[in-house]
């Protein structure tokens, strides 16, 4: 008898482990990243911690065993490369990336620059683009991998006046991605999925929680009338990052409240 493809009614601790694996979290010295960095060592997992902030990282190491820190700029073509072919040399396999690594812009569009523009999609969609690419071309063949782009209600729908042309232009084209990647390789045993959090209370997001009005305004337009905090999201990230959900594929799983199905 078998229990949703796991033999022998497995055990969900089982299903969700992710003992002997090895994962990349981008952007994991503070907020979410740290939080799914945190969240997969936990299952198990050995993580590739990667940021600019190096001390933090170690940090991170020193408390949570199985983090491994590397300071890595993720807006750089040669960091991206040295960041898939460290973890081969020094783990043998990856199984997991988890693209988090990300930016604002400024609210209005015409107070944003091209220069400026081009500098958020760099980091929140063409460096995910190419540490995905990249690894596909390490992995050996007839392994399986997961990949798991972060991406923002703010892909989804409108949050004017709060959110940024540059930042939704970002994370819808992360949504977009998701699906093309999981189409193309997923006869290859790589699933693509995306994460899409809401309004999380996290560094990234200080300003708009500490500030009465905007907060109420989260309050307000959330069906479950309030923000996130990290920890609820970070069971997202290690069911597709876990063997159960080894059927699932160029989806969007949405965290976020209610926020978008209002």
């Amino acid at each position: 008898m078998t229990n949703n493809g796991f033999e022998g009614g497995q055990m969900l601790t089982e299903m969700f482990g992710l003992a002997g694996r090895v994962a990349i979290v981008t952007g994991s010295s503070s907020g979410l990243g740290m939080g799914f960095a945190r969240t997969l060592a936990g299952a198990g997992a050995t993580v590739y911690a990667a940021a600019r902030r190096l001390d933090r990282l170690q940090d991170l190491a020193a408390e949570v065993p199985g983090i491994v820190p590397v300071r890595c700029d993720i807006t750089d073509d040669a960091d991206r490369r040295a960041l898939i072919d460290g973890c081969y040399e020094q783990s043998g396999r990856l199984d997991v990336l988890v693209n988090n690594a990300g930016m604002p812009g400024p609210p209005n569009a015409e107070d944003e620059t091209i220069a400026g523009f081009n500098s958020v999609l760099e980091l929140n969609l063409v460096s995910g683009f190419h540490l995905a690419t990249y690894a596909s071309t390490r992995l050996p063949e007839n392994e399986r991998a997961s990949y798991i782009n972060i991406s923002s209600v703010i892909g989804l729908v409108s949050t004017a006046p709060i959110g940024g042309a540059s930042y939704a232009a970002s994370k819808a084209g992360a949504l977009g991605l998701t699906r093309e990647l999981a189409g193309q390789w997923g006869r290859r045993g790589i699933r693509v999925n995306s994460v899409v959090p809401g309004w999380f209370d996290t560094e990234m997001t200080d300003g708009l929680f500490s500030n009465d009005k905007s907060a109420g305004w989260v309050r307000k337009n959330t069906m479950l009338g309030r923000g996130g905090v990290e920890g609820e999201i970070n069971g997202a990230v290690l069911f597709l990052a876990s063997d159960a959900s080894s059927y699932m594929t160029g989806q969007a799983l949405v965290v976020d409240g209610g926020w978008t199905a209002r």
